[in-house]
């Protein structure tokens, strides 16, 4: 039996950077992946529909290429060169999470991990038959898809007529009609690449507009935006039924039918926690959710819970930050996490970023709060470079405190630029001094600094 400093159960974004973190601060760390290095992120979610999409927004661009100036012709997409280049990628990068583990000498067992209990000076794991045992344990183990009670929706996954964003990303033919279950982000950007590449696509949602939380003016500007581009949706609608060849739905109390070759179930995900072991240990649960503090500590002594497994905010980025946050409190260094700040983007096109309160949410919290709103045309390269759209930012200003307090966008570059309105939320800069920062010119993010100026 092996004894190190630190277990990893799950070797997803912040499964890895935690291993690696640990191991760099001279800890002894064991990971353990059931899958594949990069979990959910890498090999079945961010990066893989990144390339997608980028793949989508050079043949849409080639094809209305003439407003710029530039005559195509003959244009084609090959959907299956795209997912042959989708997994290239994806095994470039997990090959180097893997070299990245070796150099800093993680031990990276291959297997589901169970946690056995408690032993003395720490707790137990066992994958493949064997038994690794540790002073201190972190919990990675992502999520996974929620799957509804809705009658047929499990005989339809059985049959391959309805798909998850792991299913769909290994298909290498483009279905002929397309119903995506759910309007949230995964299901809005799967949506757009295939809708984008000719797939008419239908988005059934049961709230009375897509892409959850996202500011209602943004999600207006984003819907019509994809109603032009071959893609329906049916809001305050639910799933009833899945059939052969159909989905039945229910819109304004009426049964309706909808007849597709393929279905893309995408109503939201849930932590991947259930037959981990984690009953041995006694860990405060919130339903499926692992309760964590500020500094990801469980509620067991040198137990902690990292990424999409404690429910907080199920996006690589804060996984990431998460890892980190956890590695320095097993270190004594003083670090928490801010669950405030963290940037939240939809790489469609047009792409919506944002960051901070809205002005709905500041209120909430007591603030006096001030909205300012600019449409991107005031960026001379946003005109440069777009054909037109209706993009635009939008400032949220604490008013008692002289603070920007978010920052809610949609238009070109919107994912790039929001980090710089990220800083700026997460420093509490005081608007005077933001005014004196130098942003260069033309960049569409000097829209920020056009907007301070309207403050």
């Amino acid at each position: 039996m092996e004894f190190f400093d630190l277990l990893v159960i799950g070797g997803g974004p912040g499964g890895y950077l935690c291993a690696e973190r640990a191991a760099e601060a001279g800890l002894k760390v064991a990971l353990f992946e059931k899958r594949a290095l990069g979990g959910t992120c890498l090999n079945e979610g961010c990066i893989p529909t990144k390339t997608l999409l980028n793949s989508s927004k050079m043949y849409r661009h080639a094809k209305e290429s003439e407003a710029f100036g530039v005559t195509i012709t003959g244009v084609t997409f090959d959907h299956a060169k795209v997912i042959s280049r989708k997994d290239k990628v994806v095994k470039t990068l997990v090959s180097g999470i893997g070299a990245t583990m070796r150099a800093n000498k993680v031990t990276v067992i291959d297997g589901n991990a169970v946690i056995e209990g408690r032993v003395e000076d720490g707790f137990a794991v066992t994958a493949n038959g064997r038994c690794y045992t540790g002073h201190r344990l972190v919990i990675a183990s992502g999520s996974e898809p929620v799957i509804p009670p809705v009658p047929g929706l499990a005989e339809g996954l059985a049959r391959g007529f309805v798909l998850t964003n792991r299913e769909i990303l290994e298909r290498t033919e483009l279905p002929q009609e397309l119903v995506v279950i759910g309007g949230g982000v995964i299901g809005l950007e799967m949506a757009y690449y295939f809708a984008s590449v000719g797939v008419p696509v239908t988005v059934i949602e049961m709230m009375p507009k897509i892409a959850g939380a996202t500011d209602p003016e943004i999600c207006k500007v984003l819907t019509d935006s994809f109603e032009k581009r071959n893609m329906t949706f049916k809001l305050s609608c639910k799933v009833l039924e899945i059939k052969e060849c159909s989905v039945i739905y229910e819109e304004n109390g009426e049964k309706k039918e909808i007849s597709c070759d393929k279905v893309l179930l995408s109503a939201g995900r849930k932590p991947a926690t259930a037959g981990i072991g984690l009953e041995t240990l006694g860990v405060q649960m919130d339903r499926a959710a692992i309760v964590t503090d500020r500094h990801l500590c469980t509620t067991v002594q040198n137990v902690y819970a990292i990424g999409d497994c404690n429910g907080k905010s199920m996006l690589a980025h804060t996984a990431y930050r998460e890892a980190e946050v956890a590695v320095n409190h097993m270190l004594s260094k003083w670090d928490e996490m801010r669950y405030d700040v963290i940037p939240a983007v939809i790489y469609t096109d047009p792409e919506v970023a944002s960051v901070g309160y809205s002005v709905t949410e500041a209120q909430q919290r007591g603030m006096h709060v001030k909205e300012v709103k600019l449409p991107m045309s005031y960026a001379g390269r946003y005109l440069a470079e777009t054909n037109g759209g209706k993009g635009f930012i939008k400032l949220v200003v604490d008013m008692d405190r002289n603070r920007l307090v978010g920052c809610h966008m949609i238009g070109a570059y919107a994912s790039e630029i929001i980090m710089t309105a990220t800083m700026m939320v997460d420093t509490e800069m005081h608007p005077e001094r933001l005014k004196k920062l130098v942003f260069p010119h033309p960049t569409v993010a000097e829209m920020i600094r056009e907007a301070i100026f309207h403050i």
